[in-house]
């Protein structure tokens, strides 16, 4: 469980989620990702991960949170505020 004010990124087989209190977003990401090891950035929405494939090794990958929301139809000001940062959570 993630610390007040921080949301949890995971991976599930070919599904991200990102989880922030009782909102849960899901989205297919890329084949080779394997999982999420360290968020290097976090600037309302946009996230820079690290992250490790099965062909790639270790590599920097990037996730436009907001791009989403918008898409979702979802208010990206509203559903971020208060996100803080992001802890990364390997099932």
């Amino acid at each position: 469980m993630a610390e007040k004010g921080y949301a949890v990124l995971r991976s599930r087989g070919r599904y991200t989620e990102f989880q922030y209190n009782d909102m849960v977003i899901t989205f297919l990401h890329g084949k080779d990702l394997q999982k999420y090891l360290s968020v290097k950035e976090w600037d309302n929405g946009y996230l820079v991960v690290e992250c490790m494939g099965r062909l790639k090794g270790e590599y920097e990958d990037y996730i436009d949170l907001t791009y989403i929301l918008e898409n979702l139809y979802m208010d990206p000001e509203k559903c971020l505020r208060g996100v803080r940062g992001v802890e990364i959570e390997n099932a």
